[in-house]
């Protein structure tokens, strides 16, 4: 009994994914049309870059990335900076979720072999909000984007031009907020002590190409299915390991999402409520749902009631701002900090709360001087 409370406690969003799949199943008997409801493009993509990060992680390549900066770096303002930097760009790239699991441990052994402890509660939010919001930039930089991006049928190009504005703005605020907040101190050159084995090139080399075979399916070049058997043969015969290392979790909380949501879609009477709220008001939907039930979950449900997926894209995205739930990866991050700070935990989530309310807020700043400027006319 103890062992199922603490799976429920450690996964609480796939918990709730089962559970309100196997409710809707009460009303929605299962028949032939369950199959339609699962988005497998999107999970093949992900299952697919989950296992090409776990790969090069495997093989020391962000490891070593990291090394390379950290021995040219002299103050706790440029290794701050190096850390959000690190989460910004590479969430592009690899997923916040994952960029957080391999950063952030790593963010926090620097900082103590730095003698910055006192710092490492703001490292880990700063870390956290950089992932969150550079990975809204490309379409695999997230599980939202993924799944919206196919949904959306946007070209690579007009998918970047439509959240560049808001990644720019994002890499901007958070260097000034170091630069004014973060702590002054001059730091000796790390030395990072590493895995005596080098890199495998031939490795690289194969993640690489792994890598690339995603970005063709996202681009549409690519069957997703044809993806997966290609991802499948090769890490069955080079890196079978890896299978056992990849988030499942996240794959299964998909997979009951889609079944609850492809159940309630084909209720009328809630179709026809939920539309008539959110016709017109996705954006700030998709902001406020995502504070309660998280972004992915906010892109799965509201894309079944509204075809306005730019705004869902935006909405879901700037969403993830906020409560510590608004988006699941900062949770990872939460209990990094907790493992290694178990006393600064509600220190940490008052914090983190304050500085994601405060990019919250800078974000919605144009359609609260709309408004506002809507008040001003009708007075």
């Amino acid at each position: 009994m103890k062992n199922k409370l603490s799976f429920l406690l450690q996964d609480p969003v796939l918990t709730i994914a089962v559970v309100l799949a196997f409710a809707s199943m009460l009303f929605q008997k299962p028949d032939q049309l369950y199959i339609k409801y699962i988005d497998f493009h999107t999970l093949i993509l992900l299952f697919s870059l989950m296992l090409v990060s776990a790969g090069l992680k495997e093989i020391g390549f962000f490891q070593s990335l990291r090394e390379y900066f950290t021995k040219r770096i002299h103050s706790l303002t440029g290794l701050l900076i190096l850390l959000v930097c690190l989460c910004f760009f590479s969430s592009m790239l690899i997923t916040n979720d994952v960029a957080l699991i391999i950063f952030v441990p790593l963010g926090i052994l620097i900082l103590e072999m730095a003698d910055a402890q006192d710092q490492i509660c703001f490292a880990v939010i700063f870390m956290t909000l950089s992932a969150n919001l550079g990975s809204m930039l490309t379409p695999i930089g997230n599980p939202q984007n993924l799944y919206l991006f196919h949904l959306s049928h946007l070209s690579i190009p007009q998918f970047l031009l439509l959240m560049l504005p808001y990644s720019g703005i994002s890499l901007l605020l958070l260097i000034a907020c170091i630069l004014i907040w973060g702590k002054k101190k001059t730091l000796t050159p790390l030395s990072i002590q590493m895995p005596s084995e080098s890199q495998p090139v031939k490795s690289l080399i194969l993640y690489g190409m792994n890598f690339v075979l995603c970005i063709l399916t996202v681009a549409g070049i690519l069957s997703p299915w044809l993806l997966l058997v290609l991802v499948l043969v090769f890490f069955f015969r080079f890196s079978p390991s890896l299978l056992r290392k990849i988030d499942y979790h996240l794959l299964a909380t998909f997979f009951f999402l889609f079944i609850f949501i492809g159940n309630i879609g084909r209720s009328p009477v809630f179709c026809a409520f939920i539309k008539s709220i959110l016709i017109g008001n996705e954006f700030v939907a998709s902001i406020l749902v995502s504070q309660v039930i998280s972004n992915v979950p906010t892109a799965i449900l509201l894309s079944n009631f509204s075809t306005d997926y730019t705004s869902l894209i935006v909405g879901t995205n700037i969403g993830g701002l906020g409560t510590i739930i608004a988006s699941m990866a900062s949770l990872i991050s939460y209990k990094q900090l907790a493992l290694h700070q178990p006393e600064k935990k509600r220190t940490y989530i008052l914090k983190f709360t304050f500085w994601n309310l405060v990019f919250l807020v800078i974000f919605l700043l144009p359609l609260i001087a709309s408004i506002y400027n809507l008040q001003v006319f009708i007075f």
